[in-house]
């Protein structure tokens, strides 16, 4: 500041002097100064209070932000546990589709068979009109005798034959036939359709199944062998008439030394076939040649050997064709395969079957396949595996 510049106005340097009341600020004034305040302080109250309710959203979000972290979490580990749950439900429907799938083509392989089976006795049927099958040699047991009604003097022999086949059923690979003493229990393990087995520390979900067995047959053999006729073969080619054959077949079975023969009632002799059928006069005569197979033949000197066989009448009755359900018998399938034995896997199925905890019951038989296959047999009487 220049101390030696005139002095300026107060004007000059922009302020006004307004003189003060000696006595303060007039009553209008005061009034003006507590609106004011009052405003102010309502400014402040609604701040705080809109600061408060910043405080409280901050603090709600927080608690959002939180728990929507918390169900994030929740539904990754329940994707992840779903897709667990895919892959191992994939894994296991991928082991029951190869099942199924090796399980069809065994089917079709039997059906191709049964067709083959079926078109061979179609072309049998067509040639002759009848149905052939071998059956195998077997013993024979002898049951009893019946004494002929109003004593009639029968001198023929008749026998009766039951004839009754096995029913087969085919067994696949990791299937199993359990036969049980209870048939409830059979049905009870059946209408539950599916159970968990323990084979070896492993689970094996399976599924128990009736099953319709093959069809099988059943008749009766009526034999009856003449007492009065024997079938003659090998008859030697003689260059003499046929009247003649005739008449040295008669001379010769008329004199038999061997026990039985006699007076000869008829010879039907065929000189194609070199067969005879010599039928005595008196009933039973035939009945001393039935263990004979050779007898002797004297022509001119010589001396044949001729095949003798009692004559026999065959006929079949009472033939039936049948085919059931083993009430007592379920079928397992998709155990699977295990290091074990065949032996150990079907003893661990018996133990699991046998008890009452899991709805099973005593066991009469039970057949495992692990590999291949096989043909189980039943019997028309009671359909049980044997």
């Amino acid at each position: 500041m220049d101390l030696t510049s005139p002095p300026l106005s107060l004007h000059d340097n922009g302020f006004s002097v307004i003189n003060s009341d000696p006595f303060g600020p007039s009553k209008d004034e005061m009034e003006r100064l507590k609106e004011e305040l009052k405003k102010w302080k309502e400014k402040a109250e609604k701040a705080e209070t809109a600061r408060a309710d910043l405080l409280r959203c901050e603090l709600s979000a927080e608690e959002e932000c939180i728990k929507a972290e918390e169900e994030l979490i929740k539904l990754k580990d329940f994707q992840e546990e779903q897709h667990k749950g895919v892959i191992l439900s994939r894994n296991t429907r991928e082991r029951e589709l190869y099942l199924l799938s090796q399980e069809k083509a065994e089917l079709e392989r039997e059906i191709e068979k049964l067709k083959e089976d079926l078109a061979e006795c179609n072309a049998v049927l067509s040639r002759d009109g009848r149905i052939k099958k071998k059956v195998a040699e077997m013993k024979m047991k002898f049951s009893h005798m019946e004494d002929m009604k109003d004593d009639y003097q029968d001198m023929n022999t008749h026998c009766v034959f039951g004839v009754m086949t096995k029913i087969p059923f085919r067994l696949n690979q990791n299937q199993a036939l359990l036969t049980f003493e209870d048939e409830e229990v059979a049905q009870r393990l059946i209408k539950m359709g599916k159970h968990t087995v323990n084979l070896d520390n492993k689970t094996a979900n399976v599924t128990v199944r009736p099953f319709t067995l093959e069809m099988g047959i059943k008749f009766e053999l009526h034999v009856t062998i003449s007492g009065k006729a024997i079938n003659v073969s090998e008859v030697p080619e003689l260059r003499i008439p046929e009247d003649w054959i005739r008449d040295k077949l008669e001379l010769n079975f008329y004199k038999s030394e061997q026990g039985g023969g006699g007076e000869v009632e008829n010879v039907n002799y065929d000189k194609q076939s070199r067969t005879a059928v010599i039928t005595f006069l008196r009933p039973g005569a035939a009945n001393g040649f039935v263990r004979c197979t050779k007898y002797p033949f004297f022509v001119n000197g010589r001396c044949y050997k001729l095949s003798v066989s009692p004559q026999t009448n065959i006929h079949l009755e009472q033939f039936q064709l049948y085919c059931g359900i083993s009430k007592k018998t379920i079928l397992l399938k998709g155990i699977q395969e295990t290091e074990d034995d065949e032996e150990s896997i079907q003893d661990m199925i018996e133990i699991h079957f046998q008890k009452p905890s899991n709805s099973g019951g005593e066991i009469e038989k039970i057949k495992y396949v692990s590999k291949g296959g096989a043909w189980v047999c039943f019997e028309e009487d009671t359909y049980n595996a044997v």
